[in-house]
């Protein structure tokens, strides 16, 4: 059974940041793309940046310069600090592992962030 675990979720003021995580179990984590997505309410869900096995990364452009991907393959982990953090990044956040090869996708719970003072 395929599990994506997320952590790290909370209320943060405008400029501070979180680190989020993302744990997977039953999957081969290096055949994985992993990503992160994001839900605002009333709007759609957006990619939010990718990371391949090889550790390519890409960006939304509203992310770039204060958002990092990363994995580590020995935790079977992705994470997401998000730093200098504004309003408009409030949103369900959601963990996203793709096989390019066969197009097997699956999706975590999602987890909670909000920006306010």
């Amino acid at each position: 059974q395929v599990q994506l675990m997320e952590s790290g979720g909370g209320l943060v003021q405008p400029g501070g940041s979180l680190r989020l995580s993302c744990t997977a179990s039953g999957i081969i984590f290096s055949f994985y793309v992993m990503g992160w997505y994001r839900q605002a309410p009333g709007k759609q869900r957006e990619l939010v940046a990718v990371i391949t096995s090889g550790g390519s990364t890409n960006y939304t452009d509203s992310v770039k310069g204060r958002f990092t991907i990363s994995r580590d393959g020995a935790l079977n982990t992705a994470y997401l600090q998000m730093n200098s953090l504004k309003p408009e990044d409030t949103a369900v956040y959601f963990c996203h592992a793709m096989r390019i090869s066969s197009r097997a996708m699956y999706w975590g719970q999602g987890t909670q962030v909000t920006v306010s003072s």
